[in-house]
């Protein structure tokens, strides 16, 4: 992107050059030069600039009253969760102006429906919001640095996934021995082994775990006596008491409390007084009733201040999963 810039210096010579600055704060000469100058990740990068005689110094458009609108993405990635990227546009684009109408920055938001698609995404723009297990399988790989809590519709800030199985069939570790574990988290193994299912000791070699969303005939399996068991998030684990065989499941193991999804920038890609302004606004949607109604409509009641307790319990619960 080019934004107009205006260059202070004293004026000599007719030579042309290119060269990169920082800003600057102040000047000693009045006299004004119109050039331009390339803008990445919301950051002047280079400028050409007439330079006659000493180097100018150089400030941003808008420090002199000129508009420049900073341009953000954000790309949100929820493997295993309903909807399509076209489904979810709409929406994703009442988030963004909402949020980016607040902070006072251009926000552009779409919605990756599968891993792949949000990791390619995250490989290029600035913010994320991603669900938990997707942000411990790519933090490192993506340099992906945790910043809010997305907290979901009627859930609590920091909320707990379960494996659901037959009532009396899983005890320890040891009884998933020829059991399929099915999970729309199976994506990321070491979040389901490690923050899960860790409370159950010594997992066995042989449990199969298949991703899935189809977590109803999933139950209904395990229910009827099948070597079944079911990961669900908080919302799933919800529902399952009205479940007309209800009775005959249980919650065999559960994770602690941990946030569901986060709120990430990537990289070094947002300058720190842009995420400043962009995280206020997005803590402050809740706060009124078009903020709340863009949260509504991708089933989100609020973002608040990370946890980073919980987080520092998921990781290490991550990491023993990867052993």
């Amino acid at each position: 992107m080019r934004i107009p810039l205006v260059c202070f210096g004293q004026s000599t010579s007719s030579t042309e050059t290119t060269r990169t600055f920082a800003t600057a704060a102040q000047y000693t000469s009045d006299e004004r030069i119109s050039t331009e100058a390339t803008v990445e990740h919301g950051l002047i990068t280079r400028c050409e600039v007439p330079a006659r005689g000493q180097p100018a110094l150089l400030l941003p458009a808008a420090a002199v009253g000129l508009a420049a609108p900073e341009a953000l993405t954000m790309i949100a990635c929820s493997p295993g969760s309903p909807g399509t990227t076209a489904e979810a546009q709409p929406r994703m684009d009442a988030v963004a102006t909402a949020v980016g109408t607040r902070a006072h920055v251009t926000l552009h938001a779409s919605y990756a429906a599968d891993e792949r698609d949000g990791v390619a995404a995250l490989e290029h723009i600035a913010i994320g919001l991603v669900s938990l297990p997707f942000f411990l399988a790519h933090e490192r790989e993506l340099d992906l640095h945790p910043q809010l809590i997305a907290v979901a519709a009627g859930r609590p800030a920091l909320d707990r996934w379960a494996m659901v199985s037959q009532r009396g069939r899983v005890q320890r570790g040891a009884d998933l021995a020829g059991v399929t574990v099915f999970a729309s988290v199976a994506y990321a193994p070491a979040f389901v082994r490690g923050c899960v299912l860790g409370q159950l000791g010594v997992l066995p070699h042989d449990f199969q775990l298949v991703q899935s969303t189809s977590v109803l005939s999933a139950l209904r399996r395990a229910a009827a006596g099948e070597p079944v068991a079911v990961v669900v998030d908080g919302t799933e684990e919800g529902a399952v008491p009205s479940l007309p065989f209800a009775s005959r499941l249980e919650v065999s193991a559960r994770s602690p409390s941990l946030p569901a999804a986060v709120v990430v920038t990537v990289r070094d890609r947002v300058p720190a007084e842009t995420w400043s302004s962009v995280a206020a606004a997005m803590r402050g949607l809740s706060a009124d009733q078009e903020g709340t109604s863009a949260l509504a409509g991708v089933q989100l009641a609020r973002f608040v201040e990370l946890d980073r307790d919980a987080l520092a319990i998921a990781r290490a619960s991550y990491t023993e999963g990867a052993r």
